[in-house]
């Protein structure tokens, strides 16, 4: 098809059905959900059209080709419970929206500096009530050590494309979650050795 913006990720086929088996133990039955860093949109869209009637997706990401294959997707989809793609940096101190009911952010953290770490579960904190989510997935470090050979080869190859990345201390992100005003995290264990992570908002900000 000429001028199809969409992207394609083969990861995400592989893991939307297990990411989506979480979130639906996990999701309101109405509100709003804002996902960080919705990269080519086939995560939000899968979700979207599993929703509950009562629940609106809020993409975002700060890259325009991302932002434009979200909105694609969206229009391919048919799907009327989307809002356009946001531009959203999660680093930054002010993000486009001052409310979400949940937030979903997958396969992030490892993929950007720590900054933007400590930029979502600040963000998160900002705009999530007391009792609502917050939603994590991706590979972790438990305990100082690698989960798996597999892990340990990722993150080699991610700090060698770039030095600020690399697979996360489960600890580090579960402390940085405490201090922003969240619950320890349910954790389940996912495919592939990777960890879903949920955390409730622990009261209002």
């Amino acid at each position: 098809m000429t001028n199809d913006a969409r992207l394609f990720a083969p990861a995400t086929f592989r893991n939307r059905d297990p990411i989506l088996g979480v979130l639906r133990s996990h999701l309101p039955a109405k509100g709003l959900v804002l996902e960080i860093a919705s990269g080519t949109g086939e995560h939000i869209t899968h979700f979207a059209r599993d929703a509950t009637p009562g629940l609106i997706f809020q993409p975002s990401d700060p890259d325009p080709d991302a932002r434009a294959s979200i909105d694609a997707w969206a229009v391919a989809l048919n799907l009327a419970n989307i809002r356009p793609a946001l531009a959203l940096d999660a680093q930054s101190d002010t993000w486009p929206m001052t409310h979400a009911d949940f937030v979903v952010c997958i396969n992030m953290i490892h993929i950007a500096p720590w900054a933007a770490t400590v930029g979502l579960l600040r963000g998160a904190a900002r705009i999530l009530a007391q009792g609502c989510t917050l939603y994590l997935y991706g590979p972790y470090r438990r305990d100082g050590s690698d989960t798996a050979s597999s892990n340990a080869a990722f993150d080699a190859g991610l700090r060698s494309r770039n030095p600020a990345w690399g697979v996360r201390d489960l600890e580090d992100v579960t402390a940085l979650a405490a201090e922003n005003g969240f619950s320890p995290p349910v954790i389940e264990e996912m495919p592939a050795n990777n960890l879903s992570l949920v955390f409730k908002m622990k009261k209002s900000r």
